[in-house]
């Protein structure tokens, strides 16, 4: 989500410079590609990028097709495929074996649902959203919808569809994604054309919990800020969790272990680590996250200091269950010989993305099919009569 809200930032810029701006957005990959769809990237009239459709091959091909459709306030989508020779003569092969479709739209700031608009809507609330791109890709030249609407959580729709007759199918494939969490292709045979539709699952930033406030943590806040995660320190020690330790922090809190819940948000984002170097307060802690099923509670320290706090709360009369130990790490991290606490912080920041990813964490070079899906694969053609 990092790379949305500086998208957001960016174009918030260019709107008070006075400048024209397009969003390039990665809807449909055929093959291998450095970027999935999905990715995005803000151009402005100057030449400024924010943000990433590539590993750096597309860009400067993608900046002078944006320059163009800001010119022509017409969205336009462009194939590059690099599995074509030729492609890569020019510049833009990125050696990945795929088909990827950009879609390049102007932004009109005049218009409330404007792509960006819809953008900063899905960031106002801490709430997952679906984000719907129509596009056509048997015929280039036709008229390209663009970006429709943005479904909320809540079920609040917003936004424009420019097919009346096809937005309550629209609606229903949004539905269905956010119940599944997952983003979607689906083909659409509209009267006016054939089209497909990206219907794509947004989650909010992962909100990570630092329950501690030692030097230790100090590299972890940085690396969370670089990720683009919402990061809260807690402690107990008042000259220990201050914001001139932490500034990068968005909370920095001073607080008995009983009382922190009560002040942070918990949703399936959101992540716990104890970090205090007190057994008291880190047992006190768990004692209150374990029954919540977080998706990652890491516990700093050795095996034999979790397993006694797990003892200690089975005594107490807790029930603790398989259930309750999958979202336990505990020695935290993953095994890539950190000392330091720089390193540790690496070694952690690591292990929460792969659980987070539902990933192993293991060595690439060990994988025997490919690192991402190779196709975006579209659901069953809605025929609108």
């Amino acid at each position: 989500m990092k790379e949305i809200s500086d998208i957001v930032r960016a174009s918030d810029v260019a709107q008070e410079e006075g400048k024209q701006m397009a969003l390039a957005t990665v809807v449909h990959v055929k093959g291998s590609s450095y970027r999935r769809p999905g990715a995005r990237m803000l151009v402005t009239e100057d030449g400024k990028l924010t943000g990433a459709i590539s590993g750096g091959c597309l860009e400067g091909d993608a900046l002078r097709k944006a320059r163009l459709v800001m010119s022509q306030q017409q969205a336009m989508l462009v194939t590059y495929d690099t599995t074509d020779d030729d492609d890569a003569k020019l510049g833009v092969g990125l050696g990945c074996n795929g088909i990827i479709q950009i879609l390049i739209e102007p932004i009109n700031v005049e218009d409330p649902d404007n792509p960006i608009q819809l953008l900063k809507l899905f960031l106002s609330k801490r709430q997952t959203g679906v984000l719907v791109t129509l596009f056509c890709l048997q015929n280039k030249r036709a008229k390209q919808p663009g970006t429709c609407f943005f479904l909320y959580e809540n079920e609040k729709l917003t936004g424009s569809c420019f097919d009346k007759d096809l937005q309550p199918q629209l609606l229903a494939d949004a539905r269905k994604v956010m119940r599944n969490k997952a983003s979607a292709i689906q083909e659409y045979a509209t009267q006016a054309q054939p089209l497909t539709g990206f219907i794509e699952f947004l989650k909010p930033p992962v909100s990570l919990v630092v329950i501690g406030a030692g030097n230790d943590v100090m590299p972890l806040v940085q690396m969370a800020a670089v990720m683009g995660w919402e990061t809260n320190v807690v402690d107990g020690r008042a000259n220990y969790a201050t914001v001139e330790r932490f500034p990068l922090a968005g909370k920095v809190l001073v607080s008995k272990a009983d009382k922190v819940l009560d002040q942070v948000r918990q949703d399936d984002q959101t992540i716990f680590l104890l970090m205090t170097h007190n057994y008291n307060y880190d047992l006190a802690m768990l004692r209150q996250l374990l029954p919540l099923q977080l998706p990652y509670i890491g516990v700093l320290g050795p095996k034999k200091k979790l397993n006694r706090m797990l003892d200690e709360l089975q005594e107490e009369g807790m029930e603790i269950n398989n259930e309750h130990l999958a979202s336990v790490y505990g020695p935290v991290g993953l095994d890539v010989g950190a000392e330091t606490s720089e390193e540790i912080a690496l070694s952690v920041m690591a292990e929460i993305k792969a659980v987070l990813s539902k990933k192993a964490g293991t060595f690439l070079r060990e994988k025997r099919d490919t690192i991402h899906e190779r196709e975006s694969k579209p659901g069953n053609q809605v025929v609108l009569s």
